[in-house]
């Protein structure tokens, strides 16, 4: 069985590069699964989408534990260790990465030594990610022809032609780019279920209700989850052209991200800014701009 699975952030479309895929592996005589998985279903969040082909009948269900390859559509979310994009990973998988970095410094970094494919990332628009993914994945799985692929798109964007052409023109070049390894994902085993052993019996001490109940028993606890790194826009703010009208910017901010500092100073919390860019779109002296992640961060380092 091929058990691929794909890792991105909301809105970078990895859902449909699984169907993308999905189907491509129907057209070439597969029975086949894909679904997507979100965490939190917000823009830029961690998520993971699954695709699952067979030339026989498909039982297993849910998440795909054991992966023959893993697709990261931003390599960001390997060192966050909620994403998990290791998980699972044995010397029998291969991962597809989307990065600068070369497949040497990666497999430094992670110190494996399975095969590492690097996929240059797109200087054109997000929504071609997909097609260049789920392209790249049919290629390394040597199973699917590069025009199945394209039918794939083609029937996933019926009606929008414009956009069918960029994505099939991402997608080729993806195909190409992996010519030199196709083939080079390994089928996994199914999992058998009859040889599952059933776990042991647990008895759980009965707690009070401040404990267990589903409920909110205590303040500022959610202070410690750091949702910032879901980010893939950053708000900075101009003070030179701030009006320091500061209602506006910190009671727009859906999480309470914008704290006022002496002098009505507004100032963004970004261990806690998800990057939704409301407050961009709400500032009536546009002194807040959207900047990239990335950039910022790259700034910051300099």
């Amino acid at each position: 069985m091929y058990t691929i699975r794909f890792h991105g952030r909301g809105g970078q479309g990895m859902k449909t590069a699984s169907h993308f895929l999905g189907n491509a592996f129907f057209m070439a005589g597969f029975e086949v699964q894909d679904a997507p998985r979100y965490g939190a279903e917000r823009r830029g969040a961690p998520m993971t989408s699954y695709v699952r082909a067979d030339h026989q009948a498909i039982y297993e269900r849910g998440i795909i534990s054991n992966p023959g390859l893993v697709v990261v559509a931003d390599d960001s979310l390997i060192p966050i260790a909620a994403a998990g994009v290791m998980k699972g990973i044995s010397e029998n998988s291969t991962l597809l990465i989307v990065s600068r970095e070369t497949a040497s410094t990666w497999q430094q970094r992670l110190n494996i030594q399975i095969p590492i494919q690097i996929l240059e990332p797109l200087t054109t628009t997000i929504p071609l990610l997909s097609a260049a993914c789920a392209a790249a994945a049919a290629c390394l799985s040597g199973q699917i022809d590069c025009q199945y692929v394209l039918d794939a798109i083609k029937e996933e964007l019926s009606g929008h032609e414009e956009l069918i052409a960029l994505n099939i023109n991402a997608a080729i070049k993806a195909y190409e780019a992996m010519e030199a390894a196709q083939g080079i994902v390994k089928q996994t085993d199914a999992i058998v279920a009859t040889e599952f052993q059933k776990p042991d019996w647990i008895d759980l001490q009965l707690e009070t209700a401040d404990i267990s109940a589903p409920v909110i028993h205590a303040s500022q606890t959610s202070v410690k989850v750091r949702t910032g790194l879901w980010r893939m826009q950053r708000p900075v703010i101009n003070y030179d052209h701030c009006n320091h009208c500061w209602w506006i910017c910190s009671n727009s901010c859906p999480d309470s991200a914008i704290n006022i500092e002496q002098g009505n100073n507004p100032v963004v919390d970004y261990d806690h800014c998800k990057g939704c860019m409301i407050c961009v779109a709400q500032c009536p002296a546009h002194a807040i701009e959207s900047i990239a992640e990335a950039a910022a961060q790259q700034e910051e380092q300099s």
